[in-house]
């Protein structure tokens, strides 16, 4: 649990996005600003919550394995995500990434969390596909406290405001001011005029391992 002890009624943030690593396989790191504008806000969570386009996706058991480790904490809705899906095929997932504290920064949070590329239809002329990445929403919990209506916008939001809790609590939107608006995602694409030249190598790369493993049957026997 990720505690904010802070002295506001109302607060804003700077919220800032980036991509690490090259390719299908990336890591989001996100970066949450807060400035302190009044008093009396008590003990809160900081989460981002951020809408996933079809081009991009997280991989669930992954997200598993590294919340086990300690590594990250966050919710999938929906929690089922079909890895295999081309973008085409696929729909938006929203996240809610919970934050921790920036060790450089008193009033900075971050997280990272690893995203992956889906495959795209190809493409007449550009090899690579743009996915676009809004600026997430800056969220608040404050379990044991009752901020003000006038400062805070209600969420909602079916989760609980901290490990130590599995009954959902009551979140709030903040004020925030994206460093950029939206993230742009280059995802590398095939080209439709290589098409008849992919099928033929496939075709004949098929026809060789299935050759091999006829002779290794046929040499050392029926497979058990």
């Amino acid at each position: 649990c990720v505690i904010l002890d802070v002295q506001a009624a109302c607060q804003d943030a700077t919220v800032t996005q980036e991509l690490l690593k090259e390719g299908f396989h990336r890591d989001l790191l996100v970066k949450v600003e807060l400035r302190i504008m009044g008093d009396d806000a008590g003990g809160c969570t900081v989460a981002a919550r951020t809408r996933l386009p079809p081009g991009i996706y997280v991989d669930p058991y992954e997200l598993a394995s590294l919340q086990q480790h300690n590594l990250t904490k966050a919710m999938l809705i929906p929690d089922g995500t079909d890895v295999e899906a081309p973008e085409y095929l696929a729909t938006d997932t929203l996240v809610l990434l919970y934050m921790e504290p920036d060790p450089r920064c008193s009033h900075c949070f971050r997280a990272a969390l690893p995203v992956h590329g889906r495959y795209h239809r190809p493409s007449e002329e550009s090899e690579e596909a743009l996915v676009v990445l809004k600026s997430p929403e800056v969220l608040v919990c404050c379990c044991d406290n009752h901020l003000s209506t006038e400062c805070w916008k209600p969420a909602e939001v079916e989760a609980p405001c901290s490990g130590k809790t599995v009954r959902p609590c009551q979140w709030y939107s903040i004020m925030h001011k994206p460093a950029y608006e939206e993230l742009i995602l280059q995802v590398p694409v095939g080209l439709r005029q290589h098409s008849s030249l992919v099928c033929v190598i496939t075709l004949l790369a098929t026809v060789l391992c299935s050759s091999l493993i006829l002779a290794a049957v046929c040499k050392y026997g029926h497979l058990s």
